[in-house]
């Protein structure tokens, strides 16, 4: 009997001021809204746990973005059992947004008409270009790959791999994990604190899938 196919969830942070009302965040370190950690919470009793989706048991290794929305989002969805091995990673961070840090979509188009993030990238010293930003969402693609990979061929005990990141970066991997180019991210919505699956079609590692997208349970 053939084991089961290993798996990728890409977990966007939960609810944060800057989310609420659009505003582009990127490297500004802005915290979960007390209702953001209230949905995460909730989530985590219907996702997280022995049997559920994301099994503790399962994991071989999580990567989780600096910015304290996504670690803090970790942490709450992982609070009621043992908190598995994990890596801060820059390589997991939101798109550097350079000089439209902060801005409303409505306020770029003020000082740019045509500007359109898949195909421009962002302006100024520490915006992050089309390119950057693929090679280095390609680049822990890879990483995940690898872990796969061992998994499959050389006996790695653990099989599933967790991303707490953010909504473009979420949006580019979805889109590069099925070997497409980046700027199909436009066509995915990620909502805050939603989870997406990613995995592989007919038992091959050579023809990678997106099983599902925003798993989380309804707050009422």
């Amino acid at each position: 009997m053939s084991r089961p196919m290993p798996r990728l969830f890409v977990i966007r942070h939960g609810e944060t001021e800057w989310s609420l009302n659009g505003r582009h965040t990127g490297r500004s370190d802005i915290p979960l809204t007390p209702r953001g950690e209230l949905q995460i919470k909730e989530k985590a009793q219907i996702l997280v746990g022995e049997g559920k989706v994301l099994d503790p048991k399962n994991l071989c290794t999580v990567y989780v973005s600096p910015r304290q929305r996504a670690h803090k989002t970790f942490h709450l969805l992982f609070e009621h059992v043992e908190t598995p091995h994990h890596t801060i990673t820059e390589e997991c961070r939101e798109w550097d947004y350079g000089e439209y840090e902060g801005l409303l979509s409505s306020e770029i188009k003020a000082k740019n008409p045509t500007w359109s993030i898949w195909n421009d990238g962002c302006p100024g010293e520490d915006g992050e270009s089309v390119e950057q930003m693929q090679a280095r969402v390609d680049g822990i693609i890879a990483k995940v790959r690898e872990y796969h990979r061992q998994y499959k061929e050389e006996g790695l005990h653990t099989r599933d791999v967790i991303i707490v990141a953010h909504g473009h970066f979420s949006r580019v991997l979805i889109s590069r994990w099925i070997n497409f180019p980046l700027a199909l991210g436009t066509h995915f919505n990620v909502e805050p604190g939603g989870v997406a699956y990613l995995g592989y079609n007919h038992d091959s590692l050579k023809e990678p899938a997106l099983n599902a997208l925003n798993l989380h349970a309804t707050v009422t």
